[in-house]
């Protein structure tokens, strides 16, 4: 029986796909990813909508017990591997997936709109991005400098670098663009490589995927300022700029 992978958008539960809503409802297992990203409605609403019981799913269960729990399931079920955005964004689920496959399991994908293609919406073009790296929580002994890295990188090619921000569902926690900033500059701080300084020009986004995201364009100074609101938010820090995407962005700017 198939292990479907669908992606369910960026927003609520009404961003589903006609095709992967009717493979939900006949689904007999519904597991939802819940550590890359969230939806901005309920689990409830969610369950509601499908008219499915859904099995949340962990970092621990996807990464350490999917052979125990959803593999096994889908060598006899149709069973329904949900994740917000596009499911093949994240490699933890390439990886699940070829666990499948290694297990003889049929895996069919459906994708949805993901942030990756979200951010075109800030008129940044996407071909023009570069690497893009996570900012995580910072914890004791524990400052990885990965994100200064990529923006100092994809700098020197003229490129876009889109920041994701950490979560931690479980615990209620989601990065805040404010924070992402704070973070960028207590590096800044550190190493003096003028990679990331108060006046560098950056785009927060929040709720992409929404029908009004929140999308505020300005120094890094001005955006620390800037309340964006309910998660998930994430940070760009654009390279060389087409003067089509500088008018584009003149419609985010904080101060005009």
């Amino acid at each position: 029986m198939p292990l479907h992978f669908i992606g369910i958008g960026l927003y609520d539960e009404k961003d589903v796909s006609l095709r992967a809503l009717e493979t939900i409802k006949k689904c007999n297992i519904v597991y939802l990813e819940n550590y890359t990203s969230i939806l901005s409605c309920s689990v409830k609403k969610l369950e509601e909508f499908y008219g499915k019981k859904i099995i949340l799913a962990s970092r621990e269960l996807v990464e350490k017990k999917a052979e125990e729990t959803i593999l096994k399931y889908a060598l006899e079920k149709d069973v329904a591997f949900l994740v917000v955005g596009d499911p093949m964004s994240a490699t933890t689920h390439i990886d699940l997936r070829l666990r499948a496959e290694k297990a003889g399991i049929e895996c069919v994908v459906i994708h949805n709109a993901s942030v990756f293609s979200a951010v075109g919406v800030t008129g940044l073009q996407l071909y023009k991005f570069g690497r893009t790296t996570s900012i995580p929580f910072q914890e004791e002994n524990w400052h990885p400098e990965t994100p200064y890295n990529a923006i100092k990188e994809n700098m020197k090619n003229g490129l876009h670098t889109l920041l994701l921000l950490d979560l931690r569902p479980y615990e209620k926690r989601f990065m805040s663009i404010n924070q992402a900033i704070e973070y960028l500059l207590s590096i800044e701080k550190r190493r003096e490589e003028k990679v990331f300084s108060k006046g560098l020009f950056c785009v927060g986004c929040a709720r992409l995927g929404s029908l009004k995201p929140c999308i505020k364009a300005g120094n890094a100074e001005e955006l620390l300022k800037e309340d964006f609101g309910k998660p998930m938010h994430c940070l760009i820090v654009p390279g060389k700029l087409h003067f089509a995407e500088e008018e584009a962005l003149e419609l985010f700017k904080v101060h005009k």
